[in-house]
């Protein structure tokens, strides 16, 4: 497992990080995902550990707060040996001040997931969404506030479009606050948007892509396939799980799918880790968050580290995953010249 450097800190994360959306399977949404109790977290957590991965991420709203208590417990006696990320923004209960980006909601919730997590610092806390309803001065200073308290290490965000990010990064430097280092973002063979703006903003100013559902939401699994039904346990069978996750094309994942399975033949890898070493040979990228409901499915994400697809066979992935981008990116790709591809 190699270590990255995360944006512009001094701090190092594995080039995998395992998501705990599987933990707990608390509702119907996350039943999708995956439902491990303590004992196999804590086995997962075991494999992760002995590969080299130490990074583990989180949500308050994952489960409502069950995936950190299960997180917490697996990693309790051996937390000085992972990285713990996990992140607050979005609603967790009906009282009016439980959401978003305030004061009141930020330090509530990282006060919360401390105690879910059963530690007293949070390695990366990031907020899981932009909130338009607060100004940037506040919540920049609370996470200020909250580092300089020793709570967090570092702060980074979520799904953030790249007005947003730059906003936050020219009050951070304005007022001598904490910066973003992170921006943990969909990216995916089937979800390349993320190249268009973010990646360019990342790379200019020193933010780590820490990237999520990077098999495109159960897409890249190798098992969605043309003429097939889906698989009994894909998360895609649940109506209200696949519209949430990102859109996409039948046709388009069929595409991509195909120009997988022919790299996977030639480099003797499985369909995913193709795609999940695809995203590693990616610039600005960080750390890549992969699922696994069991130790099966961890033990093949694992196997995408360790070798690297050739120029070639990315440009043969790059090809068939392209798109017809959204003004003003076709319009910049036109000039290459004063507007290269990020290298």
């Amino acid at each position: 497992m190699e270590y990255r450097q995360l944006g512009g800190s001094g701090f190092v994360v594995p080039e995998l990080s395992l998501g705990t959306g599987t933990f707990g399977g608390g509702n119907e949404f996350f039943q999708a995902w995956g439902a491990s109790d303590v004992a196999e977290a804590t086995r997962l957590v075991d494999i992760c550990l002995e590969a080299g991965l130490t990074m583990f991420d989180s949500a308050d709203i994952y489960s409502h707060g069950m995936a950190e208590e299960i997180l917490g417990q697996a990693i309790k006696g051996r937390r000085d040996r992972v990285i713990v990320s996990t992140k607050a923004t979005f609603r967790f209960s009906p009282e009016p001040n439980d959401v978003g980006s305030s004061r009141h909601h930020l330090i509530r919730s990282v006060e919360a997931s401390l105690k879910r997590l059963g530690t007293d610092y949070i390695d990366l806390f990031q907020l899981h969404g932009f909130d338009a309803v607060t100004p940037v001065e506040e919540v920049l200073g609370t996470l200020d506030d909250l580092v300089r308290a020793g709570k967090i290490r570092y702060i980074g965000c979520s799904n953030f479009s790249g007005w947003h990010l730059m906003k936050a990064l020219a009050a951070s430097e304005k007022y001598g606050l904490a910066r973003y280092v992170a921006h943990q973002a969909y990216y995916s063979l089937i979800g390349r948007d993320y190249e268009w703006e973010l990646m360019p903003l990342a790379l200019d100013q020193k933010v780590g892509a820490v990237v999520w559902s990077p098999l495109g939401w159960g897409r890249l699994t190798g098992k969605v396939r043309r003429g097939q039904p889906l698989p009994e346990t894909s998360r895609l069978r649940n109506q209200k799980v696949a519209d949430i996750g990102p859109p996409v094309a039948d046709e388009y994942v069929y595409k991509v799918v195909d120009a997988l399975d022919e790299v996977a033949k030639e480099t003797g890898k499985t369909v995913p880790q193709v795609a999940l070493n695809w995203l590693l040979r990616r610039p600005s990228v960080a750390t890549v968050v992969v699922g696994a409901r069991n130790e099966e499915q961890l033990r093949q994400n694992l196997g995408a580290v360790g070798w690297k697809l050739s120029p070639e066979q990315i440009a043969k992935l790059d090809a068939a995953s392209a798109t017809t981008m959204t003004y003003p990116y076709w319009h910049q790709k036109g000039f290459a010249e004063r507007n290269p591809f990020p290298v």
